[in-house]
């Protein structure tokens, strides 16, 4: 989750240092127009981070720019590439971050070096260890000039620059640092500190202008946490309403589980809501939200540090807290919430009783406050929202130690199995086995004529409803083809199947493993380095680790079918088949 950057303005410089630092200004302003451009995607780009890149010639004129808009769409650098064309030639690239395609893929890097391209200025590394100066080291082993903010370029203005690109992608650098997803605590209360009146009534403290930028937050999170006490209270909604592709996840945080059986976060039909509690409360109440389609979560001891590295697990970056002041004190004293969101609205309520924002902390001295970090302050029509960090953001120059590194500095940590390779998010070293990977296929179609599809996802969720005779499950394909995202592509796919399951082929029961394997054997035999990693893999044990999917994936605790690791298996060793007989039939021609 990235957030806007507002009006910000390169510093002023007095006269004599403009003419020495002139370059450094000029390039810091495209670093900027770069971070301005990533920031676009937010929310959509999960679990990556965001990208943006700016393409300009030697005259300094723009030529092309491009944003990563999701997982499993065009790197920016391609879509800049392709917007500059031959202005491309021997121009200067200025990205946010290092690129961090996913394992084996090296489109990003690839796109600026064929373009000719021949010097690139890097905001900052990727924060994760396992990409972290890959793309550079491949960059300048083609030729390419590559200086990096605070590292080759050293200037005021460079620094304000590389600023910008930190809380731009400052979700995944905390979330990589912290092991824990970026956690935002966002409250509205009147002037005199208050969240609700003495009655609980809280409809509307802040404008409407407020509410937006909320729907905006929203729309920017993988997740929004409430408590059971806004559930019982307010009955929310938690939708982004924004028209886009992104939905973030509806969880529930309540111990007792005494929420009420009806409740507009029990439809599922458009978005997921997860309910995380204590394990054996209410065992009757979770039957009957399994039966609506919520997912039940149990935890031993609920709380929130615990609940935060459970969704760091299952690949969340980043989640908007929109809960009551005692769910709020406690995601604060166990220090997940790394940033505040405060619309103060110009009203006065009073209340002795009347709710806050924070309930009790413990503090009894002003010395014990928790001051806020690089605060902001924005006027939103009438009210005031202010906001910072809780936490300074991780400096990104450590390396994060590796399984293996973390196990030779101190032997108790025991490394995952060498003979088990885990891949669920393309971020993953071996992402680019997901069927959400960025990677275009070709399949026929009942007529055999062939058609480009812009991922295994985008078919697989497209084939439900295809040879259906019904115009509208002739649409829902088209559309489905059409998203621009593998998420766009799975969240219209299973939302359909739910509120149209007419719609859906009668088989697919029976055809959706056959549907996966011909996609992924389609993936792995047009692209030579996914196939090479895949062999590479040969003797191993492959997992798709989806903590949540039982029939793809392999489950939280090992209790998943895990159907795409074994079609991954059963296409390596048909590969493997294949080159022993084709080395056998070349032995056999000498």
């Amino acid at each position: 989750m990235a957030f806007s950057l507002g009006t910000y303005r390169p510093p002023i410089l007095c006269t004599a240092a403009i003419n020495n630092n002139t370059n450094h200004s000029l390039e810091a302003s495209y670093i900027r127009r770069a971070a301005e451009l990533a920031d676009k995607s937010a929310g959509f780009s999960s679990p990556h981070p965001n990208f943006g890149c700016v393409i300009t010639t030697a005259q300094g004129k723009v030529a092309g720019e491009g944003y990563l808009y999701a997982q499993g769409t065009k790197p920016a650098e391609v879509m800049a590439v392709e917007a500059a064309g031959a202005g491309s030639r021997f121009a200067t690239a200025y990205l946010n971050m290092e690129p961090g395609d996913c394992h084996g893929d090296h489109s990003a890097v690839s796109a600026l070096v064929q373009a000719g391209i021949s010097r690139v200025v890097v905001g900052m590394r990727h924060p994760l260890q396992h990409l972290r100066g890959n793309s550079i080291r491949a960059l300048r082993s083609q030729g390419v000039q590559v200086d990096v903010l605070g590292e080759d370029l050293k200037s005021k203005a460079s620094e304000e620059a590389q600023k910008t690109c930190l809380l731009v992608n400052a979700p995944i650098i905390c979330r990589a640092a912290s092991q824990v997803p970026f956690s935002v605590l966002k409250y509205a209360m009147t002037l005199d500190g208050k969240i609700a009146a003495s009655s609980g009534h809280a409809a509307w403290i802040s404008s409407k202008m407020s509410r937006n930028r909320v729907f905006e937050l929203r729309g920017r999170s993988d997740a929004i946490i409430v408590g059971g006490n806004t559930v019982r209270k307010d009955n929310p909604r938690l939708t982004a309403r924004h028209g886009g592709g992104h939905m973030p996840v509806r969880i529930v945080m309540t111990q007792t589980l005494n929420l009420p059986e009806e409740a507009n976060l029990w439809d599922v039909s458009d978005v997921s809501t997860i309910v995380v509690t204590q394990r054996g409360a209410r065992r009757s109440f979770q039957k009957l939200l399994a039966s609506k389609g919520v997912e039940v979560v149990e935890f031993d001891i609920l709380n929130p540090r615990d609940v935060m590295e459970y969704f760091h697990d299952r690949g969340y970056l980043s989640i908007l807290w929109e809960c009551g002041g005692t769910l709020a004190a406690s995601a604060i004293s166990a220090g997940v919430i790394h940033k505040v969101f405060a619309f103060v609205a110009p009203k006065i309520i009073g209340g002795k009783n009347a709710p806050s924002p924070v309930a009790e902390l413990g503090m009894v001295e002003m010395s014990q406050a928790l001051d806020l970090l690089d605060v902001c302050y924005e006027q939103v029509g009438p009210d005031m929202l202010i906001s910072g960090f809780l936490q300074p953001l991780p400096d990104v120059t450590p390396v994060i130690p590796s399984v293996d590194e973390t196990f030779a500095i101190d032997p108790t940590v025991t490394p995952h199995e060498s003979s088990i390779i885990f891949f669920y998010k393309t971020w993953d070293p071996y992402g680019a086995f997901s069927n959400f990977s960025p990677h275009p296929i070709q399949m026929p179609d009942k007529n055999g004529d062939y058609a480009t599809w812009s991922s295994v996802e985008h078919y697989y969720q497209a084939y439900k409803f295809s040879e259906v005779d019904d115009p509208l499950a002739r649409d829902l394909v088209e559309t489905i083809k059409s998203a621009k995202s593998p998420e766009e592509a799975a969240r219209i796919g299973r939302s359909m199947q739910r509120q149209r399951h007419y719609l859906v082929r009668s088989d697919w029961d029976t055809v959706k493993i056959d549907v996966m394997y011909r996609a992924l054997k389609c993936k792995f035999s047009i692209y030579p380095h996914l196939n090479s990693m895949l062999l590479s893999t040969a003797g191993s044990v492959l997992v798709e680790a989806s903590p949540h999917d039982l029939f793809w994936g392999g489950g939280r605790d090992g209790e998943g079918l895990n159907y795409l690791g074994r079609l991954l298996m059963q296409l390596r060793s048909e590969f493997l088949g294949e080159s022993s007989t084709s080395s056998e039939s070349s032995c056999l021609a000498v």
